[in-house]
């Protein structure tokens, strides 16, 4: 306790030198409790997203379906029959079917992917309940940035061409009778959701499936000629983006972690040069050179602790507000191809608080450290006469 009161006397004694360190080291951490702040709600918000929109529980693809070759969905569709029908009555699975396309508007060429999906489905949050079809209309949904690029809206009919399991090209015009707003530019960017009735009439592909998408329910594995992908298969692209902003945020926070680390370290070395004769009488009372160094290590390290208080005054009302508002996302966020929200709401965990303290106190903690080392070297007559060793 001693060593403590001593510390934090000298401290208050340096006057503006000590809250100039506070104050960068301060800021420092509420950098740092901001920013992961800030990633772990995007990723919460791409996760959650991703999940209600296109991944569901988790997906089963066919075996011959990969969703980087487009080549592949001429032969990536099977029949839904027996136990996987069973599980899709059940409402434990809905299957989408895909396949390529061409649509023409406004006389222009645009290709696209054309996807079947059942309007009773209850597992994504895809509108599809809208695709109630007409007499002599094929009803379409569209995402915004589809209807942006293709400049369509509400109520358009569109000239598409597609080709049937044979090959046989064959064309419609589809009607837009909706255009939904999703965060998962993944199910929207140049994609047509259609009736999946339609669509597997259209190309000979009856009762046929190119992958069937989870519910919560759902809790088998892989079936037959249906590999099982988890959400946590399907959702590593967006944790792989995070981890490596994560890292990239690193850089930025760790340079000013450092400028208010080297601060500190400075202050102790000119603070253990200019207080010899102090430490030479500390020694004299009977003071052990540990006993000393250790009360200026605790004064160097007490800069972490007054730094943490200093940042939680201003900085919990600045991050509760933008955690009540959000922050806004530029428009261009749209061209990322990632889960991402015009807003975004940070998310401070107890984790993230707590480590983000503990590494703010054990940095400042080594930076004292060090320079207090030279003080086991000291003489008691040498420190008393203020000569430097």
């Amino acid at each position: 306790m001693i060593a403590i009161k001593l510390a934090f006397r000298n401290l208050i004694g340096a006057g503006l030198r000590t809250w100039l360190n506070v104050s960068v080291l301060s800021f420092a951490f509420v950098i740092i409790v901001f920013y992961n702040g800030m990633l772990d709600g995007w990723n919460m918000q791409a996760y959650n997203d991703t999940k209600d929109w296109e991944v569901g529980n988790g997906q089963l693809w066919h075996s011959a379906y990969d969703p980087y070759d487009p080549f592949c969905l001429q032969d990536a569709h099977a029949p839904v029959t027996g136990q996987v029908k069973q599980l899709v009555d059940a409402g434990q699975l809905t299957p989408l079917l895909i396949t390529q396309a061409t649509i023409y508007p406004q006389g222009r060429m645009k290709n696209i992917f054309l996807k079947g999906v059942d309007p009773k489905q209850r597992i994504l949050k895809l509108p599809s309940a809208l695709l109630q079809q007409e007499a002599g209309v094929i009803p379409a949904l569209i995402g915004k940035r589809m209807a942006e690029m293709a400049k369509l809206k509400k109520g358009d009919l569109v000239l598409t061409r597609w080709r049937d399991r044979n090959g046989t090209f064959d064309a419609r015009e589809l009607k837009v009778v909706d255009v939904f707003n999703s965060n998962v530019q993944t199910i929207d960017n140049n994609q047509i959701w259609i009736p999946l009735p339609v669509l597997q009439q259209l190309t000979g592909m009856e009762n046929e499936a190119t992958l069937l998408v989870a519910g919560d329910t759902y809790t088998r594995g892989s079936i037959a000629q249906w590999q099982f992908k988890d959400s946590k298969f399907l959702l590593k692209d967006i944790e792989n983006i995070i981890k490596t902003k994560k890292g990239g945020a690193m850089v930025i926070y760790g340079l000013l972690l450092a400028i208010a680390l080297l601060a500190i370290f400075d202050t102790q070395v000119l603070s253990i040069f200019k207080r010899q004769k102090e430490i030479g009488t500390y020694i004299a009372l009977g003071m052990t050179r540990l006993q000393v160094v250790k009360i200026f290590t605790i004064e160097g390290s007490a800069h972490s602790i007054l730094a943490i208080i200093l940042g939680s005054i201003y900085g919990i009302p600045l991050l509760w507000f933008l955690h009540d508002a959000g922050i806004p996302m530029p428009k261009a966020i749209d061209s990322m191809g990632v889960a991402i929200s015009t807003r975004i709401v940070p998310v401070y965990s107890m984790e993230l608080i707590l480590s983000s303290v503990l590494l703010v106190i054990i940095s400042a903690t080594i930076v004292s450290y060090f320079p207090t080392r030279r003080i086991t070297r000291m003489k008691p007559t040498d420190a008393l006469k203020g000569k430097i060793q």
